[in-house]
């Protein structure tokens, strides 16, 4: 019952768009409008919605992610981790509130992940992965940076991760994210892959 009310909790937590949400209450406007990916993430609520839109975006989504899984590990877990770290970034990409249509999940992922601290090694390997891939081994655009990150972490978590349930619940969340992306209407222009030192 209270891995049951963990993931429902997560799933309903990931629902709540908070780029939509932020965006109406700050400046009565949908941050998604006139952007290229429809995303209702960080990245169009900084910049269609302001510092503080995007800011408060970046907290809560990354709060909605962290606290189900965080609370959850605090007591006695089962095998049904793995969908407690999942449901929120399936919530977000998923929700149930606006009609299945969400975001990309990048930043409620984060939160997840680090909500398993003190096992810090999940998030870590997701973010040196976004730091190589932006900034030495540099794929663009970014849809496919994305795709490759979360194929990266995937099998470096399969490799170095101790818990089979946090690798699965990962696994779950890069089904998700894929889905996402590869469903997006954003033009997917051809992939172009360059080292730090190429211009």
């Amino acid at each position: 019952m209270r891995d049951m009310i963990y993931i429902l909790s997560g799933y309903l937590a990931g629902s709540i768009l908070f780029a939509r949400v932020f965006g109406w209450l700050l400046k009565k406007t949908d941050v998604t409008e006139n952007t290229s990916d429809g995303n209702p993430g960080t990245a169009n609520a900084f910049q269609n919605g302001g510092f503080l839109c995007g800011a408060l975006t970046l907290v809560c989504d990354l709060l909605k992610g962290f606290l189900p899984v965080f609370l959850y590990t605090r007591g006695q877990t089962t095998f049904l981790l793995a969908l407690v770290i999942a449901a929120p970034v399936i919530g977000h990409i998923f929700p149930v509130l606006f009609h299945f249509r969400g975001g990309k999940g990048i930043a409620t992922t984060f939160g997840c992940l680090l909500g398993l601290l003190p096992n810090y090694i999940p998030a870590m390997l997701l973010a040196l992965l976004f730091i190589f891939f932006s900034l030495i081994l540099r794929i663009t655009p970014h849809y496919y940076r994305t795709l490759a990150t979360y194929l990266g972490a995937e099998l470096l978590l399969y490799v170095f991760s101790r818990d089979l349930c946090i690798w699965i619940g990962f696994s779950l969340i890069f089904a998700a994210v894929a889905a996402r992306m590869l469903t997006s209407k954003e033009e997917k222009t051809p992939p172009e892959v360059k080292l730090l030192w190429m211009r």
